[in-house]
């Protein structure tokens, strides 16, 4: 096995770490074990992409090329005036 150092928030850490109090084994254990664990999105039922399906091209009136020309959109829809609301 090869070994990775990484970065964790100290509270992730010490949810690790008592994880791995009550569970008797190795932080490299309960690590492992998340790592390995399905992601939410399968748990749910689906890929991303599937869970917000419906969103995609939910919202009108925006380019349909936003997603890969976004310097030259977002300055002038942030700037644009939003209509009042009651």
């Amino acid at each position: 096995m090869r070994s990775m150092t990484v970065r964790l928030p100290d509270t992730l850490v010490r949810e690790l770490e008592q994880e791995s109090r009550t569970r008797r084994v190795s932080m490299s254990d309960v690590v492992r074990d998340r790592l390995c664990k399905p992601g939410r999105a399968q748990r749910q039922g689906g890929t991303m992409s599937q869970l917000i399906g419906d969103l995609i091209g939910s919202v009108e009136g925006l380019p349909s090329d936003l997603s890969s020309n976004k310097k030259k959109y977002l300055p002038e829809l942030i700037r644009a005036k939003k209509p009042y609301r009651r």
